[in-house]
Order: C-alpha cells, then sequence, then structure tokens
C-alpha cells in the first residue's frame, strides 16, 4: 500500500505527528511518502519538500491582498500532482492544507478526478469556514450557514480584504464530493465538524500521541541553575505567544501570586522577554525534547491558558512527566482529563476566571498543589498507539 502524507511543515505539532506516522510505516514495511511546503529541505525522495520561500511569501502577501487564502501557489502545486501522478498513492492523508505553500482548488480538483481516498486529519478548523482556523474566542457561529463580516479578518490568514464569504462558497465546493473520512484530534472538534457542510463525511476520533520514551519523569537540574529549589514552579509551554495562547493571563496571574512562586514561559521571542516581570524567568523556544521533558517533571503545575486550541499535546507531553495540568475550559484543552485515574480532578477552569476578584485561578493552584495527579497509564498516550489508528484506518475498505 501507498501512503502520501501532505502537511505544511514538516516539523512543529503537526509536523511531529506527520512523520510519527510516517516512521512507524516505513517500520513496519509501506510504501510512506511525506509532502511538506515550508521549513527543511530534503534529498529523500519519500520526505518531499515542495515549495520555496518566494513561493510562500508571494502566497502569503497575495492572500493579504485578496483575502483568498490556499488559491495561489500554482507552480508547485502543480509538480506536487506530477509526483502523486508518479507515486500512484493508494490514500492520500492530507493535514494543515492552509499556510500558504498549495493550491486547494489545484489539489482537490485532482484527489477528485482521480477517484484517491482521502484521509483529512483536522488540526484546526479552517476547513470549514470563510477565513479563520478558530473562532471559539469571538463567539462566531456563522459558519455553520454561511461566513461574512468576519470578526477574524486581522487574525492568520490576516486579509487587508473581507473575502469570507468567497471562500467559504468555493470551499465547501472544493472540499465536498470526495471518497473521504475526516479524523479529529479531540471529541470537540468532531461536534464541531457534524454542524458544519463537511457533517456528510464519516468522523473518527483519533487522539494525538506524543513519544513517551522521550515524555516521561526526567531528571533536570533547572531548579538549582536557576535558584528556584524554595519556590512552586508554574509552567507555561507555546511554539508561539499569541494572543491566543493567554500571554496576557500569565502577567496577570504574576501579579496575583506571592514571592513563593516563580513562573516559567518557553517559546517566547527575545523581545517577548525584555518585558517580563521580574517573577517571570522566560526562554526561547527549544527544539530539544528531552530539555522539554525535564521542564515538564521539575515543575509543580503546568498552566495551559489557551483560549482556542483542538487537542494541545502540551497538556498530555506534562502529565506523562509527572506535572499537574490546569487548563482553561475551551476547544479540547480539557479532554486530557480522559488520561487520569480521577476523572473529577478540579484542574478546568473557565477563562475569565483569572478576572475574578475571588481569584479562582489562585484557589485552584493552591487545591492541585496539595492534590497530585495521577495518570492510569503511560500506554495511553503512547505515540504508538495513535499510529496504530491510523494504519488500521488506512487498510479500512
Amino acid at each position: 500500500m501507498k501512503i502520501v502524507q501532505i502537511n505544511s511543515f514538516s516539523n512543529g505539532s503537526t509536523g511531529k505527528i506527520m512523520m510519527g506516522i510516517h516512521n512507524e510505516l516505513v517500520k513496519k514495511g509501506y510504501d510512506s511518502y511525506v509532502v511538506w511546503g515550508r521549513g527543511r529541505k530534503s534529498n529523500n525522495n519519500h520526505e518531499i519538500y515542495m515549495n520555496n520561500k518566494l513561493g510562500v511569501y508571494l502566497h502569503a502577501l497575495m492572500s493579504r491582498l485578496t483575502g483568498k487564502t490556499g488559491f495561489y501557489s500554482k507552480k508547485s502545486t502543480k509538480e506536487l500532482i506530477k509526483r502523486l501522478e508518479k507515486i500512484k498513492p493508494d490514500v492520500v492523508h492530507l493535514h494543515n492544507v492552509h499556510g500558504y505553500y498549495i493550491n486547494i482548488d489545484m489539489l482537490f480538483r485532482y484527489l477528485k478526478a482521480n477517484r484517491i481516498r482521502v484521509i483529512w486529519t483536522l488540526h484546526d478548523c479552517w476547513s470549514f469556514t470563510g477565513q479563520c482556523p478558530h473562532f471559539e474566542s469571538v463567539k462566531c457561529e456563522k459558519w455553520k450557514e454561511k461566513c461574512y463580516k468576519c470578526p477574524m479578518i486581522n487574525e492568520y490568514p490576516k486579509s487587508f480584504v473581507d473575502n469570507s464569504t468567497w471562500n467559504y462558497n468555493k470551499k465547501k465546493e472544493i472540499f465536498t464530493g470526495l471518497d473521504m473520512t475526516i479524523v479529529t484530534p479531540s471529541k470537540w472538534l468532531a461536534t464541531l465538524v457534524k454542524k458544519s457542510y463537511l457533517k456528510n463525511y464519516r468522523v473518527e476520533v483519533i487522539n494525538n500521541g506524543i513519544d513517551t520514551t522521550i515524555f516521561k519523569p526526567t531528571n533536570s537540574d533547572f531548579r538549582k541553575t536557576h535558584n528556584l529549589e524554595n519556590k512552586k514552579m508554574i509552567l507555561g509551554v507555546a511554539s508561539v505567544w499569541d494572543r491566543r495562547k493567554g500571554l496576557s493571563d500569565f502577567i496577570k496571574l504574576s501579579r496575583i501570586l506571592d514571592d513563593s512562586y516563580k513562573i516559567v514561559l518557553v517559546g517566547l521571542s527575545k523581545k517577548q522577554i525584555k518585558s517580563l516581570p521580574s517573577n517571570i524567568i522566560g526562554i526561547t523556544r527549544t527544539e530539544n525534547q528531552q530539555e522539554l521533558a525535564g521542564l515538564y517533571s521539575t515543575t509543580d503545575i503546568f498552566f495551559n491558558p489557551t483560549y482556542e486550541d483542538n487537542y494541545p499535546t502540551v497538556n498530555i507531553e506534562a502529565i506523562a512527566c509527572g506535572a499537574s495540568v490546569i487548563t482553561y475550559n475551551t476547544g479540547g484543552s480539557p479532554e486530557f482529563i480522559d488520561f487520569l485515574k480521577n476523572k473529577n480532578f478540579d484542574c478546568i477552569i473557565n477563562k475569565n476566571d483569572l478576572s475574578k476578584s475571588e481569584n479562582v485561578l489562585g484557589d485552584r493552584i493552591k487545591k492541585v498543589l496539595g492534590e497530585k495527579q495521577k495518570i492510569n497509564s503511560l500506554d495511553n498516550l503512547n505515540n504508538r498507539i495513535m499510529c496504530e489508528k491510523y494504519i488500521e484506518l488506512y487498510n479500512r475498505k
């Protein structure tokens, strides 16, 4: 069986998922290919880099000028289709097809015309909206009928023109009528898909997995080197600390906590680090997963104040390393609780609780510190289980 996966990146959260599946397929003897449009180059015939920086920049520029994201990159998409014609895949497994690297009209017309079986893992909501990958923070429900006057026009993918109605109608036309199964990493996103124009497709929930040979209780000298041995440590991790990841909430939290606490944030820019208050230690993004596992392992609490998210793997990485997790009741973020022995563990709060005068978050932190979270089994979080579920799906008739 020949399987081709396509994603915007080969690294980052979605890239790691794609590459994890690819490596497992290769190990089991499948003829597996991965394709990505941004990031590292490759000379491996089974690992294909399909775009270039200039192509990505031009696509991003045209998207801003016209409001039509996903309808450029014609040259690179033509080259991709040539590759697919040569490979003749049995299954094309899509991940993120937004990200300024692929022409969705050309790709999906090819998949339809050749009746290629498609698996599409949705890592956000972009596939069924006219503009945005997330809408929870603005409580928008226009996507259920038709997008217009988009309230997220200034968010990624940022546009100078509101073409959300055109995008919605075009994407609906392109994304329907295929031999396709949709996969969502969270039950939350599966529920939304069933309310969208993708509702006639079979929807499977396959949780993202992690590498439990890396993310497990790990020794770290971080506390010693940063003089935190007598402090209660609260950790936050993000690849990019933008508005929806809740950086401003960590700043608010730093004003509430007394000096027995120290906040550590990973993934900040150098500019963001310069503006931090004294009780927050800022660290730039790290690709060293062992180092990250050590941070998860040494912290008292991992706090994820995400305002919009599908199924953040940072939550399960943290609990696999022995950290207690507190998160907002947004998107699929609370679903990590399914892995805990005590599913009634009091670790989910509303995103406005930090602003309340009674300090709900501060009280919850003290409570969680006194009652350690425990997971059923690391095996339940294992990347291998996720891969096995995808392989079973590929082989399903």
